[in-house]
């Protein structure tokens, strides 16, 4: 029994002595493969125009993390113009400082193909963010817009009740545009559901608020006991919601619309009773998916045009009854920050 008893006792010291040993790690390879794949690389935007609201938001986003880890961030501003974006995007790829990541915002759905798959040959990673394209690009990152566009049309939906017309009307953007017209394939798709609901008018905006509040208010001339509005985007639904003022039909006739979720465009006119609900793109959300697929493609070592990648944002309508603190994205707090560096 003695014998065992000192057994045990020399066991459990020995036990006691490899647990306290100290442990010496192998060096992670991690950080040095990551900083050699990513160090300075040079990643380019070129959206639909600089001066809105989520092309500033993606911009703050991806340059804070692209000059992070030691890479160059840089945009072009077509304005609006789509030759422009043209002229931009041959540039870039034909510069010795040709981009190794090109994040485009498409006008449509045709006109940057030939130059995209120039840039995929020139080894450029091709990126679209917001609008989809017919183009394979490495990856698509933005809103399921079939999906979005049933979100707008079951909120129109419950925002008319029980016992109105069920008369809707939409302002769309425009016919080639992809946003425009998957988001009105998704709603569609939900009012073939509730045959009750009539869409009564579906003009275009041309995503132009004057615009936008004359076609709704000859709309709403035209039908005055419409009870929802679907306008495609917050930038030109403040014409839609001027129309509706100017009608004195304001709580009578629920505006509908989907935007990037800056607070003064979404979060405030939610507030204040202008927009019924708004379907919003959580923009960090967004940016950090851009970001991660960046890093991604760079560290892969596949060629570019070989990936075909889609992550789609997280979206819900949001109505007045649903804000929080943290429901909107504040453009001017982002440009505070960046003063202040």
């Amino acid at each position: 029994m003695k014998l065992i008893r000192t057994l045990m006792a020399a066991a459990t010291a020995l036990a006691v002595t490899a647990f306290a040993a100290p442990t010496f790690a192998a060096d992670d390879p991690g950080p040095p493969a990551y900083a050699q794949a990513l160090k300075g690389k040079r990643v380019m935007l070129v959206p639909l125009a600089m001066g809105f609201d989520l092309a500033q938001g993606w911009a703050h986003y991806l340059k804070k993390e692209v000059e992070a880890w030691g890479g160059t961030f840089e945009t072009r501003d077509p304005n609006w113009v789509v030759d422009a974006g043209a002229q931009a995007i041959t540039d870039a790829i034909s510069s010795d400082t040709r981009p190794d990541v090109l994040i485009i915002h498409a006008p449509d759905l045709n006109s940057y193909s030939k130059l995209m798959k120039k840039a995929q040959a020139a080894g450029t990673y091709v990126i679209l963010v917001d609008n989809p394209a017919n183009f394979p690009a490495d990856a698509f990152v933005g809103s399921d817009w079939d999906r979005l566009g049933q979100l707008e049309a079951e909120a129109a939906i419950k925002g008319c009740g029980e016992n109105s017309s069920k008369k809707i009307g939409l302002v769309q953007g425009d016919q080639a545009n992809s946003s425009s017209l998957y988001q009105y394939a998704g709603i569609m798709k939900v009012l073939d559901k509730h045959p009750d609901f009539k869409v009564v008018a579906k003009p275009d905006s041309n995503w132009d608020a004057t615009t936008s509040r004359n076609v709704t208010t000859t709309m709403l001339q035209q039908n005055p006991d419409i009870c929802s509005i679907i306008d495609f985007w917050d930038g030109d639904a403040t014409g839609a919601s001027a129309a509706i003022r100017d009608a004195k039909l304001d709580g009578k006739v629920f505006l509908v619309t989907t935007g990037g979720g800056e607070k003064a465009a979404d979060c405030d006119k939610l507030q204040d009773g202008t927009y019924g609900a708004v379907v919003m793109t959580e923009l960090a959300r967004q940016s950090g998916d851009m970001n991660a697929i960046i890093k991604f493609l760079l560290q892969s070592g596949q060629p570019a045009g070989t990936s075909h990648t889609y992550i789609y944002t997280l979206e819900k309508a949001t109505t007045k009854a649903d804000l929080k603190p943290d429901s909107c994205w504040d453009l001017k707090a982002l440009q505070a920050e960046a003063a202040a560096k």
